[in-house]
């Protein structure tokens, strides 16, 4: 089944708190439910460098030092995904940043209490997934394939676009 749409790209990185507790497969599987493509995956630990570039809006905070040593003190899973206005998709699936308040079936709402320690990170915008995906992915680690499936979860007029 061909996909001729326009197909965005996002960012996920499944945090510290999400790898340690056990939630990969819970984190990934909510992504495939609903339909979107996961198009890399990979484990990785993060240095100094990329948490500044990463961070670079709160990187001049007093928070910042917390925040680069929780995303250094475990491995994190860094995944790309595709689809249809994947960027806003995905952020329904996370939920909003304050997990208290995330609404229950959401990520967070489900899964976390915290600000910082909230399973994932979500690029925020097109423009940002833009840049955020290239940071943790080269073209050689992002896969194009046919998803069968698609003919299930498009309508004909949007896989055409």
């Amino acid at each position: 089944m061909n996909f001729s749409g326009v197909k965005e790209k996002t960012l996920v990185l499944i945090k510290p708190d999400g790898v340690q507790r056990g939630l990969i497969g819970e984190v990934l599987v909510r992504f495939e439910r609903k339909g979107l493509k996961v198009i890399g995956v990979k484990m990785m630990s993060l240095d100094e460098a990329v948490l500044r570039e990463h961070y670079a809006h709160i990187s001049d905070k007093p928070f910042f030092p917390g925040v680069s040593s929780f995303m250094q003190s475990s491995p994190v899973v860094a995944v790309c995904l595709e689809g249809l206005d994947v960027v806003a998709a995905v952020r329904k699936i996370v939920g909003i940043t304050k997990s208290r308040e995330a609404d229950a079936g959401t990520i967070r709402g489900d899964f976390a209490m915290s600000v910082a320690c909230n399973v994932v990170h979500a690029s925020d915008s097109v423009d940002t997934a833009q840049k955020e995906v290239p940071r943790f992915f080269k073209a050689d680690d992002l896969f194009e394939y046919e998803k069968g499936e698609y003919e299930h979860v498009y309508a004909a007029d949007e896989r055409a676009k």
